[in-house]
C-alpha cells in the first residue's frame, strides 16, 4: 500500500504527499481511534499515513496513520473534554512572538514552552517586528530574551520590514520540519514569504482598534520551503488551553523548577505554600523570574486566562 505525507487539512479532506512529490485529496475511511486522548481531529499535518486510490476517482482514502514520533497538542476551544493536535512528527516549535501590534502575552508564551517541553519538542522564540519598537520596549524585549536564552531557549529578534536577522531565521529552518505558531498578525506569513516568496502567503494588517490580527490562515498547511526543508504554518491561535498534562506535572516542564525538584522539603510539594520549598526559596531570591512563576500559578490553576 503506498504511504504519503497529510500537508493540509480541511476538516474532512486530507491532501497527502505522495512518493512522486505528487499532491492527493483523500478522505478518511470510517472512524480512527487514537488510544488514551479525546481528539477532534484525529488527522493532523505531517502525519504519515497509508492510502489508496478510490476506484475511478482522482482521490483516495486513507486506511491507516503510522505511529507517530512526536506531536504537539492543545485543548479544544470548543470542546472542554477534547483536545486538537497542532501537527505531528516536527523537528522543532517555533512561536513568533510580538511585544506590540498585537501584543503577545508572557502566560501564552510560557504555554507554549510548557505544552512543547511536555512532548520534547526544541522550542525557538522569534521576536518579530522589532522595528516597531520603542526605546523603552526595546529595552523590555532584550530582558525576556536574556531571560528565556539563561533557561535553555533560542531567541532570534526580527523585522521583515528593515530586513533584520532573516538570514538567521532561515537557517534556523533549515533541512528541518518546524511548525510555526503564534497569534494572528504576528508576521507569521510575511517571515516565511521573506524565505521563499514564490508562496505568496497571505498576509494581513492588524487591526488598529482592536490591536489584534485577523486571521489569514484558516487550516493548518505544510510546505516545501526547499528540498528538505517544511514549514506548517497554523491558524493564529487566540488561547492556548494545556492538554493532558496534571496538575502535578506543570513544574516537569519549567527547566528551572525542574532542576529544584529533588531539593524541596516534601516530595509532593506543589510549589504553592509548603514550608521548605525550594521553588518558593528560589522565587523569592530572584532565582526564578516572578513572570514564569505567576505563569506557573496560573497553570496549575487551570486560569482560563490563556491569552
Amino acid at each position: 500500500m503506498p504511504q504519503g505525507i497529510v500537508m493540509r487539512s480541511t476538516g474532512s479532506w486530507y491532501e497527502v504527499r505522495t512518493d512522486d512529490h505528487q499532491l492527493l485529496k483523500c478522505r478518511l475511511r470510517g472512524k480512527i481511534k487514537l488510544k488514551d486522548i479525546k481528539i477532534n481531529n484525529p488527522i493532523a499535518v505531517g502525519d504519515k499515513v497509508v492510502y489508496e486510490y478510490e476506484p475511478g476517482l482522482a482521490t483516495g482514502i486513507i486506511t491507516e496513520i503510522l505511529p507517530r514520533e512526536n506531536y504537539i497538542i492543545r485543548q479544544s476551544v470548543h470542546k472542554s473534554a477534547f483536545s486538537h493536535i497542532l501537527a505531528a512528527n516536527i523537528d522543532q516549535a517555533i512561536l513568533i512572538v510580538t511585544l506590540t501590534f498585537p501584543r503577545t502575552s508572557l502566560g501564552f508564551i510560557d504555554r507554549f514552552l510548557v505544552t512543547a517541553e511536555s512532548f520534547r519538542i526544541p522550542t525557538i522564540l522569534i521576536f518579530n517586528k522589532i522595528d516597531l519598537l520603542e526605546e523603552e520596549a526595546r529595552v523590555n524585549q532584550k530582558e525576556l530574551i536574556a531571560l528565556y536564552e539563561e533557561l535553555g531557549y533560542k531567541c532570534i529578534e526580527t523585522s521583515t520590514l528593515d530586513n533584520i536577522n532573516l538570514d538567521e531565521f532561515h537557517a534556523t529552518i533549515r533541512h528541518k520540519k518546524s511548525l510555526l505558531s503564534g497569534h494572528s498578525g504576528v508576521g507569521k506569513s510575511s517571515l516565511v514569504n521573506s524565505v521563499n516568496p514564490n508562496l505568496k502567503l497571505k498576509t494581513n494588517e492588524v487591526s488598529t482598534f482592536a490591536n489584534k490580527g485577523v486571521h489569514t490562515t484558516t487550516f493548518a498547511e505544510m510546505f516545501e520551503i526547499e528540498p528538505d526543508t517544511f514549514i506548517i504554518d497554523t491558524p493564529g491561535i487566540k488561547e492556548l488551553g494545556l492538554a493532558d498534562i496534571e496538575s502535578w506535572e506543570v513544574s516537569h516542564y519549567f527547566p528551572e523548577m525542574r532542576d529544584l525538584l529533588g531539593e524541596c522539603k516534601y516530595h509532593n510539594c506543589t510549589h504553592t505554600h509548603e514550608p521548605g520549598c525550594a521553588v518558593l526559596e528560589a522565587v523569592e531570591a530572584g532565582k526564578i523570574a516572578e513572570s514564569r512563576y505567576i505563569s506557573y500559578l496560573s497553570m496549575l490553576q487551570g486560569d482560563d486566562n490563556r491569552k
